[in-house]
């Protein structure tokens, strides 16, 4: 191990608020590079439309479950069956329609036995 790994490691000195980095610079071209406003009045208001935009967002998610929930109270005092119960009395009448076809014709065939 050398010296240098052991000592400590120190962060770069602060810049400004007006000063950026040589490697920022370097590193974000300039098509890309945001455009930041110093007036204080449009950075209030770019606070103040991020702001609604997530409280409108936040609405619209709410709208969203309340009517969820009133479309699940309005269809719940109906008498909907689901899908799997449907499904399983579907399953039982054609096994009760098979049973009666099969034992019509045992009744047909102990008829003809008896004439």
């Amino acid at each position: 191990m050398s010296e240098d790994s052991l000592r400590p490691r120190t962060r770069p000195p602060a810049l400004e608020a007006n000063q950026t980095s040589t490697l920022d610079k370097n590193l974000i071209p300039s098509h890309l590079n945001p455009m930041q406003s110093q007036n204080p009045l449009i950075a209030d208001f770019v606070k103040l439309a991020n702001s609604a935009a997530g409280t409108l967002a936040g609405m619209g998610r709410e709208a969203r479950d309340a009517a969820r929930e009133r479309a699940k109270e309005s269809f719940g005092g109906m008498d909907f069956v689901t899908r799997e119960e449907f499904d399983a009395v579907k399953t039982m009448a054609s096994k009760a329609r098979t049973e009666a076809e099969d034992l019509k014709a045992r009744v047909a065939a102990l008829e003809a036995k008896i004439k």
